[in-house]
């Protein structure tokens, strides 16, 4: 009976101490910086991070990082996702031009998603191929930044609605980044333009599966199929989530092509269920997609949807908080 009781003491002081850091989780000794536990993503500390920031779009407008990034610190993000090209469309961003970024974003104490936009809507394991060769190369930016840095491999790759292509590509991709010594926290955006979160659900585990450090979340982009009403948005996280994966919303508007989304559902939900999202964007949309606009021009006042993204029930001011590190 004695042995029995001081198990039971022994589990109750681990709960007590669990509960007295506020659920923190101990970093796992692999880890150095962020790291996935089920469906929540942590940060260095071993706190819960749930990312709520913004997209800026860099690499159309890289002469604007100095003015942008001070400007969406102000909205209060604790997370920012960078525009970057790998040559293949536009102007490449090199090495030193994502050290210059990660440097600005860190000491603006946000945490940077760096995505690769190039292979966008592309289904050729090529173009995901490109991305990935893209980010080794530039590896050296990455490797001692896992605290601070975490890698979009490559931004809406896969635009058919087709869950096995999806998954094929991306189980040749992670292993190769994983090999080549990256060991920052990834992101896989869902197939159909990721607007098919069906292809998470589908083929998810198995792409998680195929990375040796189980540090892979998953990305919806919520516009006018993923996240059209709040029936679709809460079915779309839900189906993820029950899956056991990490999850977050990775791009989303109010509008699209003339389509309604449920903004509202996507923040009240996302709050609901600690998933993390990410607007899109800061600024500089094409005229027809001007509603996308969070702001005018790089440090402009914000625009209706970016009242509603900053300063709305459940937006950035009220649920934003920093990473570990900048704490």
């Amino acid at each position: 009976m004695l042995i029995w009781m001081q198990g039971w003491k022994s589990i109750l002081v681990a709960i007590l101490a669990f509960v007295s850091v506020g659920g923190e989780l101990p970093r796992p000794e692999a880890a150095t910086g962020f790291y996935v536990n089920g469906t929540k993503l942590y940060d260095s500390t071993g706190k819960a991070f749930v990312m709520r920031g913004v997209n800026h779009p860099h690499t159309w407008y890289k002469n604007d990082l100095n003015t942008a990034i001070p400007a969406i610190t102000q909205t209060g993000a604790n997370t920012v996702r960078v525009v970057l090209s790998n040559g293949s469309q536009w102007t490449k961003d090199d090495l030193n031009a994502v050290n210059s970024i990660i440097s600005l974003v860190s000491q603006h104490q946000m945490i940077a998603v760096l995505e690769v936009h190039d292979a966008t809507g592309q289904d050729d394991v090529a173009s995901l191929e490109a991305a990935v060769d893209y980010w080794i190369g530039i590896k050296e930016a990455l490797i001692g930044k896992e605290d601070r840095v975490i890698v979009n491999i490559a931004n809406e790759w896969y635009g058919n609605w087709n869950s096995s292509g999806w998954a094929d590509g991306y189980k040749q991709a992670i292993p190769k980044l994983r090999n080549a010594g990256i060991k920052n926290t990834l992101i896989v955006d869902a197939a159909g333009w990721g607007q098919y979160p069906q292809s998470i659900v589908d083929e998810g585990a198995a792409v998680f599966a195929s990375d040796q450090l189980k540090n892979t979340v998953f990305s919806i982009h919520m516009y006018e199929y993923a996240g059209k009403d709040a029936v679709t948005v809460k079915t779309n996280m839900d189906d993820v989530l029950n899956k056991g994966l990490s999850l977050i919303i990775g791009e989303f508007g109010g509008y699209h092509q003339g389509a309604d989304v449920d903004e509202i559902a996507i923040m009240k939900y996302g709050q609901q269920k600690e998933v993390g999202w990410l607007a899109w964007s800061w600024y500089g949309n094409s005229p027809e997609l001007n509603d996308l606009d969070l702001a005018a021009g790089p440090s402009g006042t914000l625009t209706g949807w970016g009242n509603t993204v900053v300063h709305g029930t459940d937006g950035i001011q009220q649920t934003s908080k920093k990473a570990g590190i900048y704490q």
